[in-house]
């Protein structure tokens, strides 16, 4: 059975667990169709166009 060998002191516990909080937000484009925001390489939730060409069809909100 694993046993470890030696205490081990709260700093470099914590020095371990400390890279969780640095998540980093997702990058935003503006989409050259509608201008809206939209995650890179992702076809545009507003318009349904990825790389000028229309993938989905999204219908207008009235």
């Amino acid at each position: 059975m694993a046993v470890p060998k030696g205490k081990v002191s709260r700093q470099r516990r914590d020095k371990r667990r400390s890279s969780v909080w640095k998540l980093t937000a997702p990058n935003l484009v503006k989409c050259p169709n509608c201008g809206e925001f939209c995650m890179p390489h992702r076809v545009c939730k507003a318009c349904g166009q990825y790389k000028g060409r229309e993938v989905i069809k999204v219908e207008e909100s009235k």
